[in-house]
């Protein structure tokens, strides 16, 4: 679809994303990507083969199944709870002529037993809520709140539904809180997805991690586990690092 022929809404604007000059539709009224959805795409590894199957569990308005189109010529599948991030997202997709590959399925990731049967998916990459309820201001926005606190969905119920729907020896990749890694690691070990990689991420040298990055493998080894390299997002004269640079930039 040409850009001149795409309809936007009163408070929707177009963005650059990636390397390929990908555009996404956003909305400051509704929801944004972050920095978050970046550096989950970057860490991601996910199967090449065009036959695997490829989910993005609380896709928002599509930025990481985006991102994930331009590594792989797998399915992928992005599933969003809300309405109106599905719709921005779909029309994104279709934006970028990525119908044949990516779309996007409105749904409940706690309820996906009807789409989706067990053991059937290559890998799963997730943003989801980071915050309890109980935890933090939850915003007036229904859309910002619903995204950042466990209303709707919970660590233990996304970790459970991860673990049933990928294959034997599927890879799990999700961006979450550093604070809540010992929970993670908890609910992870509780349902067959061994940690074989993390990332922390800083907000600049100096600073604590505000960003923890984690692959799982479904029934993997314990042996061998990774620890990578830390990730700066800006330096002390608050510019990009030059990775950073390279992720927003591809």
């Amino acid at each position: 679809m040409a850009e001149t022929s795409l309809v936007l809404r009163e408070d929707e604007r177009l963005d650059t994303l990636g390397r390929d000059d990908l555009r996404i539709i956003q909305s400051s009224s509704v929801f944004s990507y972050s920095t978050d959805a970046l550096v989950l795409g970057d860490f991601a590894r996910v199967p090449q083969s065009a036959r695997a199957k490829v989910l993005d569990l609380c896709a928002g308005t599509g930025a990481v199944s985006l991102l994930l189109s331009e590594q792989t010529n797998a399915q992928i599948i992005g599933v969003e709870l809300q309405e109106r991030l599905a719709d921005m997202a779909q029309r994104s997709i279709t934006l970028n002529q990525l119908d044949n590959q990516v779309q996007i399925l409105q749904g409940d990731v706690a309820n996906l037993r009807a789409d989706f049967s067990h053991d059937t998916i290559d890998a799963i990459v997730c943003n989801p809520p980071y915050f309890k309820v109980d935890e933090a201001k939850i915003s007036p926005n229904p859309h910002l709140a619903i995204a950042r606190h466990e209303l709707r969905l919970d660590l233990s119920t996304l970790v459970r539904e991860v673990s049933r729907l990928l294959k034997m020896k599927g890879t799990f990749f999700m961006v979450y809180r550093p604070e809540r890694f010992l929970e993670l690691l908890d609910e992870l070990q509780q349902h067959n997805l061994v940690p074989k990689r993390i990332r922390f991420v800083y907000p600049k040298p100096n600073r604590q991690a505000t960003i923890l990055l984690v692959e799982a493998i479904k029934h993997g080894s314990v042996v061998g586990f990774a620890v990578d390299s830390p990730l700066y997002v800006m330096d002390e004269a608050d510019r990009y690092t030059p990775e950073m640079r390279a992720i927003i930039h591809g």
